[in-house]
């Protein structure tokens, strides 16, 4: 059964009648996703070190988010961290919550990344941000206070997309070796014929409608690398970092990301799911709308801290 909490949320919002995606600016709905994650999260700690800085990246200057837990040892384990959105919505701010959080948690650093957005970047710029961030994460890990020997990458959704695929693509390079991936709700495929994907088209979140619009203007599907950004395709899934993966039951992404474990796991990769029944897509930013996602977070993070070792 759907948590009553989110039940809640989805009949407030079916009751608001709203125009086709593609009647409406992307800048307007990005402003829209942007004032409605500002109430769906409140309380997280403010007793962290946060900083905001900038990374080179291909495109330009990468903004970037470093926090630092209440009284942290010089140097911990720490997470780069791609936040949602579909590539096309979404910033720092939006999953700074979260991020506050899971920092506070897991004991761990966490760099968020503001990789770019299309349709202005469409694929494969954010793939390409973020790479530039993970490496800069390694190559400047003392000046964070970074253990280089204890990086993971992480991301939610098109985040956990981004963080699959840098593990990938880190994979042979022979300095920076990650230690660990955080994949919640991963999408791991542009389109993916699943029954979850199908059962769960509409109603809860992320429906088939938006993950249409967010792939129209990603742009990756036809592209000449576009299975770059797809690591269900990858045949050969060995020697990737241990991960954590996480799914919701009301989550058409459930499938794809439980059958990336299943996968990790066949290839010799320690891969834990753990799937989350009564909850959506989205369910790790909404900790004021339902209080069991607290205890989701700390589980989550928790994860995160075993795995940095």
């Amino acid at each position: 059964m759907l948590d009553p909490h989110f039940r809640a949320m989805l009949d407030a919002a079916a009751a608001v009648e709203m125009p086709p995606l593609d009647a409406l600016p992307v800048e307007m709905i990005r402003m829209g996703y942007v004032a409605q994650r500002a109430g769906l999260d409140a309380g997280a700690p403010k007793d962290l070190a946060v900083r905001d800085l900038e990374i080179p990246g291909p495109g330009g200057p990468i903004r970037a988010r470093h926090y630092a837990p209440k009284d942290a040892p010089a140097v911990t384990g720490g997470l780069v961290y791609f936040h949602g959105g579909g590539f096309v919505v979404g910033d720092l701010e939006t999953h700074d919550d979260f991020m506050r959080r899971l920092c506070a948690v897991s004991g761990v650093r966490v760099l968020a990344i503001d990789y770019r957005l299309a349709p202005e970047h469409p694929f494969p710029a954010a793939h390409d941000d973020a790479l530039a961030a993970t490496r800069w994460a390694f190559d400047h890990a003392a000046e964070i206070g970074l253990d280089p020997a204890r990086i993971a990458v992480g991301g939610c959704s098109a985040g956990g997309n981004l963080a699959a695929c840098m593990a990938l693509e880190l994979r042979d390079d022979p300095v920076r070796k990650l230690a660990f991936q955080l994949l919640l709700y991963p999408a791991t495929a542009m389109e993916m014929d699943t029954e979850s994907r199908r059962d769960l088209a509409t109603g809860y979140v992320l429906t088939a409608e938006i993950m249409a619009w967010f792939s129209k203007h990603f742009a990756a599907s036809g592209h000449p690398q576009g299975r770059r950004a797809e690591p269900a395709h990858v045949e050969d899934l060995s020697g990737l970092a241990p991960a954590f993966i996480a799914t919701a039951g009301f989550d058409p992404l459930q499938d794809e990301g439980r059958d990336y474990a299943i996968r990790l796991n066949a290839a010799g990769v320690p891969a834990r799911h753990r799937h989350y029944e009564t909850f959506v897509h989205d369910f790790y930013i909404m900790a004021s709308v339902c209080p069991a996602v607290i205890p989701a977070i700390e589980e989550t993070g928790a994860a995160l801290k075993a795995g940095l070792g």
